[in-house]
């Protein structure tokens, strides 16, 4: 690729039709395909627009989701496909749309070098020969797609019959990709699902081609060394290659936010950085073993990418992270939520985000999937929720039932952010007659949960015009705690100028650097978390929080011994970090010094035998 940047998949609306906005000029993107409703809505709507004849495929059609799926991503293959063959072949002339595509380009890329020659030079066959290679040269960006491995809940026909393991949600949506005639790759996060790895090994596009190559790749989206090592060689053994690692920030990236404990992100990169061989050998020995015993040709070492993601906000940080840890490429999210030539976002939420306060971005507990999410406090939906409970109704109609993994209550499973069960749980909070600090917090916690089926892709429908009657409005957005320091619109031209150094965005306050950021994140997630625990110590919470204050200060000694790299490859200044890192060394000290103090709970002492 041409590019060293990528736009990670953003919530489920934001980002689905992101390809045909950039892939054409060689920036690749990722879509989610969790929803299949909001693909075939968006199949409609990108049909109709290109006079094209959409055919509705029914929700009680045979495998409609797999079918929903490739039906929206073969649409994006062609019409991006006539996008970039219209793009490549428009003339050189003053004003033509062919510029742009190199003029976003970085300087550094040796397609650009070639582009800047062009201009100067007179001669017309000599004009015509690198215009020629120009075009030789130009590759639209990846449409890759996007799978929650846990989202995987079961479904059920018409009579209430589970239609068995090959339909779940997960699995539907990798044959859905598998069937459709795309060839890019399918980013897998949110942890480990072995059912999904076995059926992707009946997909034959993820197995290499006669030249080696891949019509279908892998992309493991993982938090730290030893999870993509476990994962890999899961799929090696099936004779499944991961062609590229993606390293996200635990705390500091949009979405689900999935903590390491405590190990920071510069540590993770280093580890990648010092064992890829060792990496790419293992996993090589355990692949080219299954092909064998699959009598499938190959050749040898196929290549792995190695790229991050999450709270980069500078072409310093950008150039640094691909420059010392060798990466192949950054991921930028959160920032192009401000660019609408990319994404999908609806007026009032653009606004909102403009005028966002660093407090308004935080970690939160509001995903039904029981796990961190990043939220925004002037979302309508977070306003919708604080409405809902003040008249008495907290939670949400449950249409989609994407999240329904709950079966606390019922027999078939029901969402933690539906109306339904937090009512069942408001109940039996009621019968505890808890103390009413204790009652409260309770409730707190069952009432934050919200619908993010819906509220994921609201805003999509709102700025294509397709909210249907009665349809919920209330949009929910998960960005990144890095988008706090952008303060309005840009253009296209604008962030990925800012990404490559060519313009400087201004931040609308002092912005430590991506690691210290981090840092500082993690230390307020501990003191958090260290709080929530006060009522219930066991010795196994202090080993966790002993563990993750050990990690953080081992973290801090390696950004200190980084300071020389840091000020030789950036224009930080040496000093400000240092006591950046000394004011963090500081507040750590103090939590650990906490624990040092916290006694077990009386019931965790029965339980373990063990008195502080």
């Amino acid at each position: 690729m041409n590019h060293t940047f990528h736009i990670p998949v953003l919530g489920l609306g934001y980002s689905i039709d992101t390809p045909l906005k950039v892939a054409r000029y060689g920036i690749s993107s990722v879509v989610s395909i969790v929803d299949d409703e909001l693909t075939e809505r968006m199949r409609m709507f990108h049909t109709v627009s290109n006079n094209r004849t959409y055919t509705l495929i029914s929700k009680n059609s045979p495998d409609s989701r797999a079918a929903r799926i490739t039906a929206y991503l073969d649409l994006l293959a062609d019409l991006v496909d006539e996008q970039f063959c219209t793009l490549q072949e428009s003339p050189f002339t003053a004003g033509s749309a062919i510029h742009q595509y190199f003029e976003l380009l970085p300087e550094y890329s040796e397609v650009k070098q070639l582009y800047n020659e062009l201009g100067q030079v007179a001669d017309p066959i000599l004009r015509l020969s690198i215009e020629t290679r120009l075009r030789e040269k130009m590759k639209p960006g990846s449409i890759d797609v996007n799978i929650m491995s846990k989202v995987d809940k079961a479904n059920y026909n018409t009579e209430g019959e589970n239609l068995g393991n090959d339909y779940t949600d997960a699995l539907a949506a990798m044959r859905g990709f598998a069937n459709s005639k795309l060839s890019s790759a399918v980013v897998i996060s949110a942890g480990l699902n072995p059912r999904l790895y076995t059926y992707m090994e009946n997909c034959r596009d993820f197995y290499p081609k006669a030249d080696g190559t891949f019509k279908k790749q892998i992309i493991l989206k993982v938090s730290d060394f030893r999870s993509a090592l476990i994962q890999a060689k899961m799929l090696a053994k099936k004779g499944l290659w991961v062609s590229e690692f993606r390293i996200e920030s635990g705390l500091n990236c949009g979405g689900h936010a999935f903590a390491t404990e405590g190990l920071l992100l510069g540590p993770i990169l280093e580890e990648f950085k010092i064992k890829r061989t060792e990496l790419l050998d293992e996993l090589n020995g355990l692949y080219q073993h299954a092909l064998l015993q699959k009598e499938i040709s190959s050749i040898k070492h196929p290549g792995i990418r190695i790229t991050a993601q999450g709270g980069i906000g500078t072409a310093e940080e950008h150039e640094f992270l691909l420059n010392y840890y060798q990466l192949d490429a950054a991921g930028w999210g959160s920032p192009f939520l401000l660019v609408p030539e990319a994404t999908n976002v609806d007026d009032q939420t653009i606004k909102n985000l403009q005028t966002a306060e660093a407090d308004d971005f935080y970690i939160s507990n509001s995903s039904p999937l029981g796990v961190l999410f990043n939220n925004f406090r002037k979302s309508s939906i977070e306003q919708q929720r604080l409405e809902r409970i003040a008249k008495g109704r907290p939670g949400s109609p449950c249409t989609k039932k994407f999240l329904s993994t709950n079966t606390e209550f019922t027999a078939l499973p029901i969402c933690t952010a539906s109306r339904e069960y937090q009512n069942l749980k408001i109940k039996e909070l009621d019968s505890l007659e808890l103390q009413p600090a204790v009652h409260m917090a309770k409730l707190e916690e069952i009432t934050e949960k919200i619908c993010l089926c819906e509220g994921l892709c609201a805003s999509a429908y709102l700025k294509n015009g397709l909210m249907k009657p009665r349809e919920n409005k209330a949009v929910s957005i998960c960005p990144g705690p890095n988008l706090a320091y952008f303060d309005r619109i840009y253009t296209l031209k604008e962030m990925v100028g800012h990404i490559y150094g060519r313009e400087t965005i201004r931040f609308k306050t002092q912005r430590p650097n991506l690691f210290i950021n981090e840092l500082n994140l993690y230390l307020d997630y501990l003191k958090k978390d260290m709080g929530l625990q006060l009522e219930e110590f066991t010795a196994k919470r202090i080993k966790y929080f002993e563990k993750f204050s050990t990690q953080l200060r081992n973290g801090i000694q390696y950004y200190r011994s980084m300071i020389p790299e840091l000020i030789s490859q950036t224009n930080m200044a040496g000093q400000e970090i240092y006591q950046q890192l000394v004011q963090a060394e500081e507040k750590l000290g103090y939590l650990t010094g906490k624990l040092q103090f916290t006694e077990l709970t009386p019931a965790a002492q029965d339980d373990q035998g063990i008195k502080l």
